[in-house]
């Protein structure tokens, strides 16, 4: 059997249509990669937000605490200025 024009084209479209799915296979791992990235996109996100709150946290009792110190410092100097002079011992 002899190959004729139409056998030909039938081949040749089969090939065409083997090309384009290898074409569009490879598009699939692509697609399977850029989901993977996406996520761990996401989790780092999540960290980030996390680490700002808690960075937030901490600024906010850092605060707090030199308030506090600040109030017993003008404490201190206040007693120390109401004391009343001492005749050193010796």
């Amino acid at each position: 059997m002899f190959p004729t024009k139409q056998h030909l084209t039938v081949v040749r479209t089969l090939a065409v249509a083997l090309v384009a799915a290898a074409g569009l296979a490879g598009c699939a791992t692509y697609d399977d990669e850029f989901a993977t990235i996406n996520s761990r996109l996401d989790q780092l996100d999540s960290r980030v937000q996390s680490a700002a709150q808690s960075a937030e946290s901490a600024n906010q009792s850092a605060q707090q605490a030199n308030q506090r110190l600040d109030q017993l410092e003008s404490r201190v100097q206040r007693i120390e200025g109401a004391a009343p002079g001492r005749a050193p011992r010796g």
